[in-house]
């Protein structure tokens, strides 16, 4: 019988054919997808132009491109109001929000550093 670290090891390699750290890096990979994750994490529900004023570099297409990913990934949630002219809010979804204490701690890792304190504070 195979030790459970071998079977969980096995089905989230990287190299095996269905690898669901290779999605996640999908999901998440891209210059512009964590800044966008990270300004709706912090800041809450925001509309198109201020996600462009808070990502100041970003191309309009690349942010629309990005975000409809995001949302069909099921990341961000994207509101369409009826009304005129229309307006559309984009927020983080609570799929999205399991994200943020791996990120903190990815960050913190990049760092070389132990997190000192739970990013769910």
């Amino acid at each position: 019988m195979r030790h459970k670290e071998e079977q969980v090891r096995d089905n989230i390699c990287p190299c095996s054919e269905t690898c669901p750290i290779a999605d996640a890096v999908r999901m998440i990979g891209g210059r512009w997808k964590m800044r966008i994750l990270c300004a709706l994490t912090l800041d809450g529900t925001l509309r198109y132009n201020d996600l462009r004023k808070k990502i100041s570099q970003i191309t309009p297409a690349v942010l629309s491109a990005s975000l409809k990913e995001l949302e069909q990934d099921g990341l961000v949630l994207r509101t369409q109001y009826a009304e005129i002219p229309p307006r559309v809010e984009y927020s983080i979804t609570g799929y999205g929000k399991e994200l943020w204490p791996i990120l903190h701690r990815l960050a913190h890792w990049a760092n070389h550093e132990e997190p000192d304190e739970d990013p769910e504070s």
